[in-house]
């Protein structure tokens, strides 16, 4: 078995944590005491879901589309649970994460093809990622955008440096910067006054307005799911709490779904924010605003300077933390497709480049944003079939396998998603 993805810190953290997990596993814990354990995975996981791509998808939708589209975010995000919860059940079933079952299983060639597959979809998450915290910081403290991406770049490396106290510790690092941005947009919500009639029926009236309203719904399905977090939580559950049978391996994954349930909902939650605050805002007085920038300053003129930082401290967050989130999902693949690793600094360095290079060229930071997504796109379909494949298999998942429902489900949103994606990619090419 290869190595964990990131070092698992001090001893005595995990020895703690460890004592703390089977304590619930055998039934002495009681309510929170008994979930906390298994709290974090599905934290790192839906960094992914809050990347700087969800901005510029998500302003842009409701500026357009005021709370029309609230119901695809809804209807991802209930994808996302079930994309998600099978990439957590592969690792506890397997010990394996998911590009490692794919290497013992595929060909030497087509594991290489995955690879270099994965690698292009986590330079484009990056490349979303980095230039989302720069942004922020430029927004910010109005800092040019070439010393606010070298700052980006530091704040980053920092991040990583949590891994060196334990997975805990990473895990708290994490949950506190997606509370930061949790509390940047419920403020910007209060701060907006929505119609909430308007929110509750873009919630659960699917509808669509034109083709260019189905193609910005494409673009916010592909900003939602990640194919870099579908490989990323598997290896964050691999080994986290081993179970020594079937049924304590059962315990463990009905544990970790509430994990999964809280952070899927937290972030569904903060782009369903992005989308109203949008519409209350630019929707509500005739402005279409598809620009980061833009929107920052609009927010300052039209609701507050309040809530225009705060938009702005949102982006930066976002931007930091899933930058390291997409560093780690590379140590993942490469270790899992092809059997190697570099140092996850050395990685941090090389995936700067870049984006530096796009903001030393001048391209604008919000069109390379959306472009980033047509890419994340293209490997949606690579990473989610083999997983569905791979957890419907009973002689690999044992007891863990996929129900038939889910199985079923899961090829019905797999045929959603690539097909949606695949009309995203194709609109913006020929566009």
């Amino acid at each position: 078995m290869m190595e964990r993805t990131y070092p698992l810190g001090n001893a005595q953290q995990k020895e703690r944590h460890l004592l703390a997990a089977h304590t619930a596993l055998q039934g002495r814990g009681k309510g929170l005491k008994r979930i906390l354990p298994f709290l974090g995975p599905a934290f790192i996981a839906a960094v992914a879901y809050l990347d700087p791509g969800n901005f510029a998808t998500n302003i842009t939708a409701g500026s357009k589309y005021g709370y029309l589209l609230l119901w695809v975010i809804a209807a991802s995000n209930l994808m996302a649970v079930l994309i998600q919860s099978l990439s957590a059940k592969l690792g506890i079933a397997t010990g394996l994460n998911l590009p490692e079952v794919a290497r013992s299983r595929f060909p030497k060639g087509v594991s290489f093809a995955l690879w270099i597959q994965s690698e292009l979809v986590i330079m484009a998450t990056d490349l979303a990622e980095f230039l989302g915290a720069a942004l922020g910081l430029y927004l910010l403290f109005d800092i040019p955008m070439l010393p606010a991406a070298l700052i980006t770049a530091a704040g980053s490396f920092a991040i990583l440096e949590l891994q060196r106290r334990g997975y805990r510790s990473l895990e708290a690092g994490i949950a506190t910067m997606i509370l930061v941005v949790v509390l940047a947009f419920a403020f910007q919500v209060v701060m907006a006054k929505p119609d909430i009639g308007g929110v509750v029926h873009g919630i659960v009236t699917p509808s669509f307005q034109g083709v260019d309203s189905v193609l910005l719904a494409a673009g916010i399905l592909g900003a939602t799911v990640m194919p870099h977090a579908i490989y990323l939580h598997s290896s964050l559950t691999q080994n986290r709490i081993v179970g020594k049978d079937d049924v304590e391996k059962k315990q463990i994954f009905k544990l970790e779904f509430i994990d999964i349930l809280i952070a899927m909902f937290i972030a569904g939650a903060v782009n369903m924010a992005m989308v109203i605050v949008s519409a209350a805002t630019f929707f509500k007085n005739g402005l279409a605003v598809e620009d980061l920038e833009a929107a920052y300053h609009q927010f300052g003129q039209l609701v507050g300077p309040l809530t225009a930082v705060s938009f702005g401290l949102g982006l930066l967050i976002a931007g930091l933390s899933s930058a390291s989130v997409g560093t780690m999902a590379g140590d993942v693949v490469m270790q899992g497709f092809i059997r190697r690793r570099i140092n996850l600094y050395l990685r941090r360095a090389i995936t700067s480049i870049p984006p530096l290079a796009i903001i030393l060229s001048g391209i604008d930071p919000t069109k390379a944003l959306v472009m980033s997504q047509v890419i994340l796109s293209f490997g949606i379909a690579f990473a989610l079939i083999p997983l569905i494949i791979f957890t419907s298999d009973r002689k690999l998942m044992g007891g863990l396998v996929n129900r038939r429902i889910t199985t079923a489900l899961g090829w019905v949103i797999a045929g959603i998603v690539v097909s949606l994606n695949l009309f995203l990619i194709v609109q913006t090419l020929i566009a």
